[in-house]
Order: C-alpha cells, then structure tokens, then sequence
C-alpha cells in the first residue's frame, strides 16, 4: 500500500469512527458545547442531527469517552428494537437482571435510577440512528424520560440521527416527545479551509511530516466534489492516494482527485453537470430550427 511511500504510520482516512483520529472540526465542537450544557443543566431530552457522514457517530462514541468519569452512560447502537427489547437492553446497561413482564422491568429499571440518583450519579441513555426507531418505542423512551424527583430527571436521554428524525418527530403522534427535547443541536459540512486543516491533521497524526501532501488545488477539488461530508473527504482522500501511490508522485493533485471522483459514487461530478447543460442547450437548439423549419 501507500503507507511507506507516503512516510505514514497507518491509514489516515478510515472510515471507521475514531477516537484517536477526533480533531475537534468546528461544528463537532459546538455540537459538544451543546450537549455539555443541555446535560450539566439536567435537560431530558436532546437532539444532535447530521446528513451522513458528518461525523454523529464518531462525536457519540468521542462522548462515550469523556463523560464515562462523570456520568453512569447507557448507549444502545441499535435503533431496531421493540419497547420490550429496549426495556431489557436498558436495563443490562444499568447493570440490573428483569423478567419479561413489562411492569417489574420498568419498576426495576426505576429503582436503579433512583439508588444512582442517591449516589450522585446521573445517568444519560445515548441513542445512535435514532431516525429507524419505531415510533412504539420512542413512546416508550419518552415515558422514561417522565421519571424524576422533585427537582430533576432521573434519565437524560441523547437522540442522534439523521435529517429524517425531524421528519419523524413533527408527525403528530410524537408531539409530546417533540415537545420535551430543549436543546438541538444539527451537525453542518465543513467549509473549504476547514477541510484543509482536516486532511492536514489526519496526514500529520498518521505519521506525515514536512509540507502538506494534498496540494491547494486538489484540497479544492476534494471539498466541493465531497459536498463537505467528511466520509466523502475521507473515502476521495484515501483514492486520491493510492492513485498518487501508483503513478510514483509525492503530492496530491487535481488530476488525482478527478479519478478519485470519477470512481466514486454520491459525490459531485462537475463533468456530468456540463454535460447535462450541454444536452438541454442541444435540445433547444434543435427545437428552435424545427419551428423555423415548420414557420
């Protein structure tokens, strides 16, 4: 692979979220904001939303992290699960054994908020691809969220998803839920100078020293072709070196980044833009002559 042409420790642009690879990008960090202050002002519910590919998993698991000192954390990956199911997975998250029978698993569940409480520990439920969970459950979730003293929730609970959460959330049948999440927060793309700074960083901690590998040109290139998404950065990033690799340069150009593109999908291809263009000139041309042909 590249790795030793390149002077690289390891792959720079993986696609699996990591922790090591968190390089604190603008909006990952008022995202963060957000959440530190919904969270330490005891909020029940909140909402980070982002297209795919902005980074909500890897801020997720970044919060994992941190706040595992501070807080007891639950996290459930899984969006597919039916009330019962959440029941028992939040439960075992808490560290608690419960029947079948819904009513003791939520009493037993209750108790064990209540003895955390005591001890001075809040608890926060994260959930991923909250968008896929089945409106049953999110009722179910939203009458955990009803648990609390006199002067604080018992359970906070963090909902990341895709743009189609608030899609799900204005139906009417989720009002409620929709009703109790205070704070919001939706995860932007990244500008032009923050994909520089992104694909220098990613390089510099895998290893890379001395002058940036991706020219001003191809860092151009790579942002507008990946929309700003950094899975798309990343998966053009990771083309645009082999291709270099295999060609025997040093540094990334556009002409790298271009077959990087042109052999990957769901980003934009300026070309299939112009040629679209050139069609539709093409038709009304020849609709113009066919009327002044019929005149």
């Amino acid at each position: 692979m590249y790795l030793d042409h390149f002077a690289l420790r390891e792959p720079p642009f993986g696609l699996t979220p990591n922790t090591d690879f968190y390089f604190g990008l603008p909006p990952h960090e008022e995202a963060q904001e957000v959440l530190r202050v919904a969270l330490a002002s005891g909020e029940g519910f909140i909402k980070v939303t982002g297209e795919v590919g902005t980074g909500k998993t890897l801020l997720l698991r970044k919060l994992l992290t941190e706040l595992a000192v501070e807080y007891q954390l639950a996290y459930l990956p899984n969006p597919y699960l039916t009330p019962d199911e959440l029941r028992r997975a939040l439960a075992l998250e808490l560290g608690i054994s419960v029947s079948s029978h819904e009513l003791a698993a939520t009493d037993a569940i209750q108790h064990r908020l209540i003895s955390l409480h005591k001890e001075g520990r809040k608890v926060i439920l994260l959930l991923d691809e909250a968008q896929a969970i089945p409106d049953a459950t999110l009722e179910a979730i939203r009458l955990f969220g009803n648990l609390e003293t006199e002067s604080s929730k018992l359970l906070q609970v963090v909902l990341f998803g895709q743009p189609e959460l608030d899609e799900r959330l204005a139906q009417p049948g989720l009002r409620q839920l929709r009703q109790r999440i205070t704070f919001s927060y939706r995860l932007r793309p990244l500008l032009l100078d923050e994909t520089r700074a992104y694909l220098e960083y990613r390089t510099k901690i895998s290893g890379h020293k001395g002058s940036p590998l991706f020219k001003p040109g191809a860092v151009r290139l790579l942002w507008r072709a990946g929309r700003g998404v950094p899975r798309l950065i990343n998966i053009l990033a990771h083309k645009s070196l082999m291709l270099a690799y295999g060609k025997g340069a040093y540094t990334i150009t556009p002409s790298h980044v271009r077959a990087a593109i042109m052999d990957t999908d769901d980003v934009v291809h300026r070309s299939g833009g112009w040629f679209a263009w050139f069609l539709l000139l093409l038709c009304a041309s020849a609709a113009f002559w066919w009327f002044r042909g019929a005149l």
